[in-house]
């Protein structure tokens, strides 16, 4: 792989700059988007894949393959609403996560594609005035290194810190190949999974000699306000500190209004960017997400105002709609002011400590 150091380094500037200037805007869901489309089975498989001996309808990734007209739409419909940044269709693009379809092999080739697809779309609406960016996705994967899937067997894990670290490092190495801006682990429940992905982004850094943005967004999976792994957000953020990333932020699983105070705890504590990208509420009883665009902008345009974020999108149950919604609720409101960095040791279990000198 060939890297123009100096192309990175003048998009980072240019983010860098945009975030300075105004919150930004991650795009919506894919998910919904892709559900919208009412596709079936021949469209995933496309020609490609048509005698392929397994069903394949539910690998929206393969979609990035098969269907690339479709995901290029949805990033497109989410540049014309007002995202500032798009994410990959590359969420379950890893190895171990295609490997429930048998595709496991097309990992590295997916995440190319993806990035590709979306920096395509990217640069085809960008100007001089208003540049756009891709964020290449590294999901959290269906498998958990802190925690046993089995309740007899406690100590019993399916999956290792380093096979997650081979995992994540051939999908990173591949989004940056598509020309992703940015990296951004997301959802993440397991935050050792997501050491893991930063561990092997770490390592791809220094194999190209080149550092990219990094993106950290964890999920709160309860009203207990805490990870899957049983941490708080403020422990959370202790942990990834290190990588120095580009933002951390919460998205999934709770909607705006059950977000917002553990998005202040980050707002409160973090020496970085702040973002959110919050489901479209709650699930309903017919598992759909009842957050309108004009709900939903209406809380998170109260964040804004508050002085809490960075940088604003969607999660499940969101759409184009609610993306030009939350983009005109923000338009004119100054970002989140980065903190001074306090000298203190930092340390974290499930639980924050801190040591200030």
């Amino acid at each position: 792989m060939t890297i123009d150091r100096d192309e990175v380094a003048g998009r980072t500037a240019l983010l860098e700059a945009a975030a300075a200037e105004r919150i930004l805007l991650l795009d919506g869901a894919m998910g919904t988007m892709i559900q919208r489309l009412e596709l079936q089975e021949a469209d995933y498989r496309g020609e490609r894949f048509a005698g392929y001996e397994r069903d394949l309808k539910g690998d929206n990734d393969l979609l990035t393959l098969t269907r690339p007209d479709a995901i290029r739409g949805i990033h497109r419909a989410y540049l014309e609403a007002g995202a500032d940044i798009v994410e990959t269709n590359t969420f379950n693009a890893t190895e171990v996560s295609q490997a429930e379809y048998g595709l496991g092999s097309l990992a590295a080739e997916l995440n190319r594609e993806g990035a590709r697809l979306a920096r395509e779309a990217a640069e085809a609406v960008a100007t001089p005035e208003r540049p756009r960016f891709v964020a290449g996705v590294l999901g959290p994967t269906s498998r958990t290194a802190s925690l046993s899937p089995d309740v007899n067997d406690p100590g019993f894990r399916n999956t290792s810190f380093e096979a997650l670290r081979a995992d994540y490092g051939k999908a990173a190495r591949a989004l940056l190949e598509g020309g992703a801006d940015i990296l951004l682990v997301e959802t993440v429940f397991d935050t050792l999974n997501a050491r893991a992905a930063l561990f092997a982004i770490q390592e791809v850094f220094e194999e190209l000699g080149c550092r990219w943005p990094v993106m950290v967004s964890g999920t709160i999976t309860d009203l207990s306000g805490r990870t899957l792994s049983g941490q708080t957000a403020e422990a959370f953020w202790i942990s990834v500190a290190h990588v120095r990333p580009f933002s951390i932020g919460l998205n999934c699983a709770l909607g705006p209004k059950e977000l917002r105070s553990y998005v202040a705890e980050l707002a409160r504590v973090a020496e970085t960017r702040v973002s959110a990208h919050p489901n479209a509420g709650l699930p309903n009883a017919f598992g759909g997400y009842d957050e309108t665009p004009d709900s939903m902008a209406r809380h998170l345009g109260a964040w804004a105002r508050d002085g809490l974020v960075n940088i604003l999108g969607g999660c499940c149950g969101t759409t184009p709609e609610h993306i030009a919604a939350i983009a005109a609720a923000v338009e004119g409101v100054r970002p989140r002011v980065l903190p001074e960095p306090v000298p203190a040791l930092t340390l974290s279990g499930l639980e924050p400590f801190r040591l200030a000198s």
